[in-house]
């Protein structure tokens, strides 16, 4: 048996965060990945030849405004992580035109104004304003234990800010949907459109409750630290968090599938892996997993309260997500020639288009006009492929686990509504189609195209449960106090010295590491 302070149960960013900072306090810590890779969905491949791409997550302004990025950014640095910026963050593109969002507050204030008036106004008063008065009290709240004493400070500290009225005032409007702040405040489905599709990438709608606290809160960020991406793939943030594990005397091992954790007198003392390896933990074991895998899975031969496997197996996850990844023989020709300067484009007719594809997702249909999230990290890392060629990252976060039909009557699907390789090379001959309407030579330079559908992300990674890229429903049922589910208190466990990370757990998913390093705060 081996033997160390902490083993953490999978490599992804939480668990990298939070390995890094107990190894840099002198804790004895050991991370147990079942992969041949460390990473989780850090995944960095060459999917072909002379081409990087990152298959699953790629960009890091919720890393880069972490509380974890100011705790580690000094020591990843050192051991060779660089990130890539841009000042044109992200933009939305239609038949009617484009918009580009900038990290210039000025530009985009006249950007904006030209597509409706006074929409430029309104939106620097918006998230501006938001900033101003709430971004304290957000980032508290995200960035801390709901149960514990700085999240109940910054609560009374803003209630005696607002007042009583003031204080029930933001609750009240914290709630609002994305559409509702749209409907009211712009005119242009242009700044609708920039603005609507960026709750998809928060596991929402725009029609869910705190959409529009979402939107307005991810907007901040975008205009605060942009789209930044790691210089020649991914992987080398994953390699300089293990720099830091290693030098400080830590492990990672990877092709270790724990099967189960070890308890005694009820409280966890290891993990015990498929092939009968077994680890010791005299402080606590850390699992970033989903709820369904914790007390399904590692928790199964152990006794556990019927009320907290209930809860657990309630657990509800969102919808799917598909990768498709471009190697171009060439950069892009943008009908807008500026659009291939951003990081981000959303291909999407406006706020109605993103509800109509959420609402046919959720009802088991393939989307007719999905929101196409046209990631292009060649504009931002030009090293990521041969020099005057580039790559594309394509999202597609409106699709069905279990496919009830296609909305646009084109796509045969199975009868047990699996997804098959025919139906994602079809539903993406259907998106590749989409950005050709947009880039004029788009056919021409396309060199190779790989698509990883929502069955192939679950294989890739099992906490994408049904191809949810969030590992959870995000909604406000599964967010703050109600993730993973009600009653759940600072990412305890009904194990004593269990812990529970990732992006199931408060406060959500991103590449923030907020969960791992929360609760590796708790022990130094």
């Amino acid at each position: 048996m081996t033997g160390s302070d902490f083993v953490i149960i999978g490599s992804g960013i939480n668990s990298l965060v939070c390995a890094a900072v107990l190894a840099k306090a002198g804790k004895s810590v050991i991370v147990l990945e079942r992969d041949d890779r460390p990473g989780g969905c850090i995944r960095t491949e060459e999917l072909f030849p002379g081409y990087t791409h990152d298959v699953l997550s790629s960009w890091y302004p919720l890393f880069v405004t972490s509380p974890a990025y100011a705790a580690l950014g000094d020591d990843l640095h050192a051991r060779g992580l660089e990130f890539a910026q841009t000042d044109k963050p992200t933009a939305v593109v239609n038949e009617v035109g484009s918009l580009i969002l900038n990290t210039d507050d000025d530009t985009n204030t006249v950007r904006l104004n030209e597509a409706g008036s006074s929409d430029g106004d309104s939106y620097a008063s918006a998230i501006g304003g938001f900033f101003a008065e709430n971004s304290d009290i957000a980032f508290s709240l995200l960035g801390n234990e709901l149960w514990s004493g700085k999240a109940l400070r910054a609560i009374i500290s803003d209630s005696r800010k607002r007042g009583i009225a003031g204080t029930f005032e933001f609750f009240g409007q914290s709630l609002e949907t994305c559409r509702a702040w749209l409907e009211r405040d712009f005119s242009s489905e242009l700044v609708r459109g920039l603005i609507a599709p960026w709750v998809l990438h928060a596991g929402l709608g725009p029609d869910d409750a705190y959409s529009g606290f979402m939107a307005k809160l991810i907007m901040g960020t975008l205009s605060l630290a942009g789209m930044p991406v790691v210089k020649g793939g991914s992987y080398r943030i994953v390699e300089a968090f293990r720099s830091i594990i290693e030098d400080n005397g830590g492990g990672l091992v990877t092709g270790s599938d724990v099967e189960s954790v070890m308890i005694e007198a009820g409280r966890a003392i290891g993990v015990r892996t498929r092939n009968g390896d077994t680890y010791s933990a005299s402080k606590a074991v850390i699992c970033n997993v989903t709820p369904t895998q914790l007390y399904e899975r590692l928790l199964a031969k152990h006794e556990i309260s019927p009320e907290i496997r209930q809860r657990a197996a309630r657990f509800r996850y969102g919808r799917a997500d598909m990768q498709i990844h471009f190697a171009l023989d060439g950069t892009p020709a943008w009908h807008d020639l500026e659009l291939a300067q951003v990081a981000i484009v959303h291909i999407t007719a406006g706020l109605d288009s993103v509800s109509r594809a959420v609402n046919e997702a959720e009802r088991g249909l393939l989307p007719a006009e999905a929101t196409v999230v046209v990631g292009q990290p060649t504009a931002v890392d030009p090293s990521r492929a041969p020099d005057g060629k580039a790559i594309m990252w394509i999202q597609l976060q409106e699709l069905p686990s279990h496919i009830r039909g296609d909305a646009a009557d084109e796509i045969d699907v199975p009868d047990d509504g699996h997804w098959t390789e025919e139906v994602a090379e079809r539903y993406a001959d259907r998106i590749q189609a989409r950005i050709g309407e947009h880039v004029g030579n788009f056919d021409e330079i396309v060199l190779g195209r790989r698509v990883f559908s929502p069955a192939d992300l679950e294989r890739l990674n099992p906490n994408l449960v049904g191809g949810d890229p969030y590992s959870g429903a995000c909604t406000i049922d599964q967010f703050l106090t109600w993730r993973p589910t009600p009653g759940s208190r600072n990412h305890e466990t009904a194990v004593k010295r269990l812990f529970h990370i990732g992006a199931s757990t408060h406060p959500g998913p991103g590449l923030g590491g907020n969960s791992g390093f929360m609760v590796a705060s708790k022990f130094i």
